[in-house]
């Protein structure tokens, strides 16, 4: 091998190892860039609230249409009112009740809360370990065999911390001193600038509702089908059922219908403006339809009317008898004529005897 051959080898050796490193620092580079976008050791769990904002680390993604914010191990929180939760990764709830501000660390499987105001409530099952510090106080819950751990710290801008125990104890700490107190499960506490001398029962004056995770429920399928008669006569107006009319009787609204005729446009392009239609070529149709005559049908209702008291109608009926009336006076003329008719046979008799002459 001639020295020309060897330096030609020992050169293309060169470039090959330089190669493969600059790809795999390539490959390290683009992996390590996407872990800040993918769930780590240092994902803490999503935030949700009325009014929070979130610094430092974190990263926003949508989910069922929904914004979630996700928050990394040194995201610094501040709830301005109302409340927010904090869905943990490992499954607990971490419920915050404003105004509060706080920081998040996580570490392994420890999960460390700086608190500087506000009130927390956390229920944590299986883990993380939730360890919450103040300036001067370190709490830690104490787990009672297989049971979750449920507790309440709250701190205000007054010095006053109050702790309590709803599942499981809590070690609170001071971090100068060195002392520490055990409260007990169902135990309710208040302290005055960390002092354990001013202990005293908190009788509930720190409140947060614990804000469990409802898994909302999928809607079943729906199927849609078509309407049965029953139906239809529900859907039906009561004023229609009432006047015993079909829905499909009722005439539609008839309103005047206009149409404009325009005549065709025109562009042209090499005008710069273009030439606007003639008004007198444009016409404009009203249709209407001419009613026919009205013609009612139909029946008059209403109360039938009463027959009269038969006192009434004996009043009411004329007595032939009754003088004064007309058929008083013929009757007293058919009387005098009867009378009358009487008188002249007898007068005519008694002149025939008299005068047989006659």
């Amino acid at each position: 091998m001639s020295p020309g051959e060897y330096s030609s080898k020992s050169a293309r050796r060169l470039l090959f190892t330089a190669a493969g490193v600059v790809l795999g620092s390539a490959a390290l580079f683009c992996s390590g860039a996407a872990l800040p976008d993918e769930p780590g050791k240092d994902f803490v769990g999503s935030i949700d609230g009325e009014a929070i904002t979130v610094e430092g680390p974190m990263n926003v993604e949508v989910v069922r249409g929904q914004v979630r914010t996700n928050l990394r191990s040194g995201s610094d929180i501040r709830v301005k009112f109302g409340q927010a939760r904090i869905e943990l990764v490992e499954g607990g709830v971490i419920s915050i009740c404003g105004p509060a501000h706080l920081s998040v660390l996580k570490s392994g499987g420890s999960l460390t809360v700086a608190l500087d105001s506000g009130t927390i409530h956390f229920r944590v099952e299986h883990g993380p370990y939730v360890v919450v510090y103040t300036p001067q106080i370190r709490a830690k819950p104490i787990a009672i065999g297989d049971a979750p751990q449920d507790a309440l710290v709250g701190l205000d801008s007054s010095g006053a911390m109050c702790i309590r125990a709803t599942s499981g104890a809590v070690r609170i700490e001071q971090q100068l001193t060195g002392q520490s107190v055990i409260v007990p499960q169902g135990g309710d506490v208040q302290l005055m600038n960390a002092q354990f001398e001013t202990m005293r029962p908190g009788a509930a004056k720190c409140e947060c509702q614990l804000q469990l995770v409802k898994t909302p429920q999928p809607k079943p399928p729906e199927a849609s089908v078509l309407a049965s008669a029953e139906e239809l006569l529900r859907e039906v107006p009561a004023a229609v059922r009432a006047r015993g009319a079909p829905l499909e009787t009722q005439a539609p609204l008839e309103q005047p219908v206009y149409q404009v005729f325009m005549p065709p446009l025109a562009y042209d392009a090499a005008a710069k403006v273009q030439p606007e239609p003639d008004p007198h070529f444009i016409l404009l149709v009203r249709r209407v339809r001419v009613r026919p005559t009205l013609i009612f049908q139909g029946r008059v209702e209403g109360e039938a009317p009463t027959s009269a008291p038969a006192n009434q109608v004996a009043a009411v009926t004329p007595n032939p008898l009754a003088p004064g009336s007309r058929a008083t006076s013929a009757h007293t003329r058919a009387s005098n004529g009867a009378n009358e008719s009487v008188i002249s046979r007898a007068r005519n008799f008694l002149r025939r005897i008299w005068n047989p002459a006659s």
